[in-house]
């Protein structure tokens, strides 16, 4: 009786035990970030979670593109103003001359401010306020989508959880900090640059990635500062929040939306850095719109998918440049798909062309008879050409995108051109050179084999990791000592100046021993007295 009862009790545990694993955790997506490309990675790490079970609350700005029954979003909204506001600032940067990353970068900090302060003001909003002040919300789990707001790691302080970053680019200079991570100038080469196989950065390589760390850690500078000033007028003076320097230091992992085995640049990461380059591609692609799915079945010649990404809209792009790529399509004897948003005022009528507001781009790509993509050299458009093989041709806006572009062709997979000072002849002559030369599609899609070889995928590689910081608890175990050393331990500085001291100390006792010894040696002996 006590045996059977014993069992019984057993099985219970078990049962609970069972029941209790399969529950999913409650996890916090905060994605407050006005750029839909980056709200699409974020989003999509976000629905490999609540894929895997979890109930996951997402706090965003923009309309949700990626979305789950799992989701609880909590929209605020742009106003029709601030909707304005934000295209008349990618407006007036797609029209300036972005080739250098440099320029481009310190001429989209002027012009972007508003969309900084408005990410600030989606987390003061009452219904996202309500996420940490209501004591019946709880939450195992904060994923952090970063924009250069390092100060929304103090809503995971809030709601007493573990962070992860979700991040829409490789390791750099502005991320590494939050987890220890190494920044190596002598051999990892800037996002311009690239390393021939084999061989070491040379000279001018090793001065280009010295320069532009340099200007990184004064673009770190005011990023700082605009955080530390966000960072109070979000959260005031909670005394149960630490100082800005100390809260920064509490970052579990970072998922980097890269692959470095396959992209390059080949360098050393810390167990906390965990790439999930390609986590917006399906698996399976999504069957396509009816009439995209006709026109793409009856492009006996193939077709091209033209898209410039989610910021920069056709209005945005100079009249007269838009003709001339309309001349140039119109004459092909490829179907093209243009992302267009205006289908009242296209760039003109063409039966070769298809013009939609909104394309369903990772199932277009997967698509056979896509042969050519034309983007704007967005990180997240161009790993999804990788990933399905597609060669290219960029017409990079700003940003990282000039970078972006010079890699890929560096690469092979294709050319670029400049948005700015488009021709028709160039453009018409890219387009050929492409479609004709198999050498591009060649490299692209052997590329295309090695960016899937991982020993998880990008959805498992996500899973996986939220659930082991869950497990032990933000894994602290995982941060690397850099995180809490100054700039001076970190680079053993003291120790230098320490061994520089003793080696002078060693030299200037030594001068004075030979001085005694060469006196002692060359002084006259004084002569004896007479008795």
């Amino acid at each position: 009786m006590v045996s059977k009862s014993g069992r019984i009790f057993v099985l219970a545990i078990a049962l609970a035990a069972f029941v209790g694993g399969s529950q999913g955790a409650n996890i916090l997506g905060l994605f407050p970030s006005l750029s839909p490309s980056h709200v699409i990675i974020q989003l999509s790490a976000a629905k490999a979670l609540a894929e895997k079970g979890h109930n996951v609350t997402v706090v965003t700005v923009l309309k949700p593109t990626v979305t789950h029954k799992n989701f609880n979003v909590i929209q605020v909204p742009l106003t029709k103003e601030e909707s304005q506001q934000r295209s008349d600032a990618i407006g007036a940067i797609s029209k300036s001359d972005n080739s250098n990353m440099i320029l481009s970068l310190i001429r989209m900090s002027g012009q972007m401010d508003f969309m900084y302060y408005k990410m600030a003001e989606a987390l003061k909003n009452d219904r996202v306020r309500d996420l940490y002040l209501n004591s019946d919300n709880k939450f195992d789990l904060v994923l952090s989508g970063y924009f250069m707001n390092d100060y929304q790691l103090a809503f995971a302080r809030k709601v007493q959880a573990p962070v992860i970053v979700v991040a829409t680019m490789p390791p750099n200079q502005l991320l590494n900090p939050l987890i220890g991570n190494p920044l190596e100038v002598s051999y990892v080469p800037s996002i311009n640059d690239s390393v021939e196989k084999g061989k070491g950065m040379t000279f001018r390589q090793r001065l280009s990635g010295f320069a532009t760390s340099l200007f990184f850690e004064f673009f770190s500078y005011l990023s700082e500062r605009r955080n530390r000033y966000l960072y109070k007028d979000v959260f005031g003076d909670d005394p149960n929040l630490p100082e800005y320097s100390e809260l920064v230091k509490n970052t579990s992992l970072v998922f980097f939306a890269s692959h470095a085995p396959s992209e390059g640049p080949i360098r050393p990461n810390v167990p906390a850095a965990i790439e999930i380059g390609g986590i917006q591609v399906k698996d399976t692609p999504d069957p396509l719109p009816q009439n995209m799915a006709e026109f793409l079945g009856n492009a006996t010649d193939g077709a091209i998918l033209l898209s410039l990404g989610s910021n920069v809209k056709g209005s945005h792009i100079k009249p007269d440049t838009v003709v001339k790529m309309f001349n140039v399509l119109s004459k092909l004897k490829q179907r093209v798909i243009w992302k267009w948003e205006d289908l009242e005022k296209t760039p003109g009528k063409s039966d070769n062309i298809l013009y939609s507001k909104w394309l369903p781009q990772d199932d277009i790509l997967a698509h056979p008879k896509i042969k050519l993509f034309i983007n704007h050299a967005g990180k997240g458009g161009i790993t999804e050409a990788q990933y399905h093989g597609k060669p290219m041709l960029s017409l990079p806006v700003f940003g990282d995108q000039p970078g972006n572009a010079d890699g890929m062709v560096k690469k092979g997979f294709g050319l670029t051109l400049s948005l700015l000072t488009l021709e028709e002849q160039p453009f018409q002559e890219a387009i050929l050179e492409i479609l004709s030369n198999p050498k591009y599609a060649q490299k692209v899609a052997s590329f295309s084999s090695l960016y899937r070889d991982r020993p998880l995928t990008a959805r498992e590689s996500v899973v996986y990791w939220a659930e082991y910081v869950i497990r032990h608890h933000g894994a602290p175990h995982l941060q690397s000592p850099l995180v809490h050393m100054n700039f001076i331990a970190a680079h053993n500085i003291d120790l230098y100046i320490l061994l520089a001291a003793i080696s002078v100390t060693f030299i200037l006792l030594l001068k004075v021993l030979v001085q005694f010894i060469y006196r002692k040696c060359t002084s006259k002996p004084k002569k004896e007295k007479k008795h």
